[in-house]
C-alpha cells in the first residue's frame, strides 16, 4: 500500500520459480511455535496437498503464525513460504514459480498486466493481510528515545545529517545528551517494499529528493538483506540507524515520529488508524483493496510510517486442486482469526471487520 509513485523498472528473472522455498510448514520454525498458541483456528476443509509462495519478508512471524493455525485444522496441508522480498516474490508469482505471493506494495500497471495473463486473463487479487508501522530503529549508546521529525530522518538518511549531535536532532530531544557519534544509516540492500514504503514517507512527509523506489535509490550508509539483516546491523553498531517492520525490531529503540504537534511511536494500533483513513487507488478492478497512503497526516494518535503488506492471488487457476488449497489458506490469513493469531506472534494490526469482511468476499471468488 502505498502513495501513487513511479516505480523503478525490474527485469523477470527467467527460471526463477527454481529457487529452493523455506520455513516448510512440517518443520514448524520458531515462528509456528509462537503462533501455535494465540488466535483462533481455521477452518477445516478436508483438503490435502502442498502450495508455496514467496514474498515479503516482513509477513515472514505472521506466515509462520497462520500456517501453524491452518496446519491444526488442516494436518494434510503444507504451505510453504519463502520470505525472498516483496519484490521477488511479485515476480515469482507472475513467473507461474508460486500459487501466492505476499508483498509490501500494490502491483503497478505492468505487473498487473502480466499478472492478469498469468491469471489466465482474469484479474488478480490484491487483498491487505498484515499491517505494521515501519520503525526507525537506532542503537546509540546511553541514548533509549529520541524524538525524530520527518524532515530530519530525511535528512539522516539523505546523508546530509551525520552526526547525532547535530542541532536538528537537538531541536526535538530537550533534555536528551546527544553525543558527537557519527551516524550510520543501514538500508535494505535487496528489492524491497519495506524500502518503497519508507522512501514514500520520506518523500511525501521529509522532502526526500528521489522518486520512491523499492530499491534504496542512493549511495552511502551500509546495506543489509531482508529484515533481519537490516535488524541484525543495526543492533551490532553503535551510532547505527534503520528502517525496519516494528514487530521484528525485537530489544531495538524505536523513535518517536512527528506528527502534527506530537510526536507518535509506532504501535498497531497508530498504524492502524492510517489504513482505515487511507483512499482507494484510483481505477483498479472489484479484486483488488490497494490504497493510498495519508504519509502527511496531522492526525492525533496516527503513525504514517507504515508498511500494509498484501496477499497476491489468481482468481483463477488452471489447477482446481491448488486453487481450493489456496482459497482456503488466504481464507484464513483475512479471517479474525488468521488476524489475531499474527498480531499475537508478530505485533502486527488486525484488519477491521468491514476490511476483513471484504477481503473475504474476495478470496471466496477464487476457484
Amino acid at each position: 500500500m502505498r502513495i501513487t509513485s513511479q516505480r523503478s523498472k525490474r527485469v523477470v528473472v527467467p527460471g526463477i520459480a527454481a529457487v529452493a522455498l523455506t520455513a516448510v510448514l512440517a518443520g514448524c520454525g520458531a515462528g509456528n511455535e509462537e503462533g501455535s498458541g494465540g488466535g483462533g483456528g481455521a477452518e477445516e476443509t478436508g483438503l490435502s496437498g502442498t502450495i508455496a509462495g514467496a514474498g515479503a519478508s516482513s509477513q515472514e512471524a505472521a506466515q509462520g503464525a497462520w500456517q501453524s493455525g491452518f496446519l491444526d485444522a488442516n494436518p494434510d496441508v503444507t504451505v510453504n513460504y519463502d520470505p525472498i522480498g516483496s519484490s521477488g516474490g511479485r515476480e515469482q508469482f507472475i513467473d507461474g514459480g508460486v500459487a501466492f505471493a505476499g508483498s509490501d506494495a500494490y502491483m503497478d500497471d505492468e505487473e498487473l498486466a502480466a499478472a492478469t495473463e498469468r491469471c489466465g486473463g482474469t484479474d488478480p487479487i490484491e487483498v491487505p493481510a498484515y499491517v505494521s508501522p515501519i520503525a526507525v530503529i537506532f542503537n546509540l549508546e546511553g541514548v533509549d528515545e529520541l524524538q525524530l521529525d520527518p524532515e530530519t530522518i530525511t535528512g539522516i538518511f539523505e546523508g546530509d545529517i551525520t552526526t547525532w549531535d547535530d542541532p536538528a536532532i537537538a531541536a526535538t530531544n530537550d533534555g536528551v545528551e546527544l553525543p558527537s557519534t557519527d551516524i550510520t544509516p543501514v538500508h535494505r540492500g535487496d528489492d524491497s517494499g519495506t524500502t518503497e514504503n519508507f522512501t514514500e514517507y520520506l518523500a511525501a512527509a521529509g522532502g526526500w529528493s528521489e522518486e520512491p523506489s523499492d530499491v534504496w535509490p542512493i549511495q552511502g550508509g551500509e546495506a543489509a538483506t531482508g529484515t533481519s539483516g537490516v535488524v541484525e546491523a543495526v543492533g551490532g553498531g553503535d551510532g547505527t540507524i534503520g528502517y525496519a517492520d516494528a514487530s521484528q525490531a525485537g530489544d531495538l529503540s524505536a523513535a518517536s515520529v512527528q506528527v502534527g504537534d506530537e510526536f507518535v511511536a509506532p504501535s498497531p494500533e497508530a498504524a492502524a488508524e492510517i489504513i482505515n483513513a487511507s483512499p482507494r487507488v484510483e481505477g483498479r478492478e472489484a479484486n483488488s483493496m490497494a490504497v493510498d497512503i495519508d504519509r502527511e497526516t496531522e492526525e492525533a494518535g496516527v503513525y504514517p510510517v507504515v508498511l500494509a503488506s498484501y496477499m497476491i492471488a489468481c482468481e483463477t487457476y488452471e489447477d482446481a486442486d491448488e486453487a481450493e488449497l489456496v482459497k482456503a489458506y488466504l481464507s484464513y490469513v483475512v479471517s479474525p482469526d488468521g488476524q489475531q493469531a499474527a498480531a499475537e506472534t508478530a505485533g502486527s494490526a488486525p484488519l477491521s471487520d468491514d476490511v476483513s469482511s471484504e477481503a473475504t468476499e474476495i478470496v471466496d471468488k477464487i476457484s
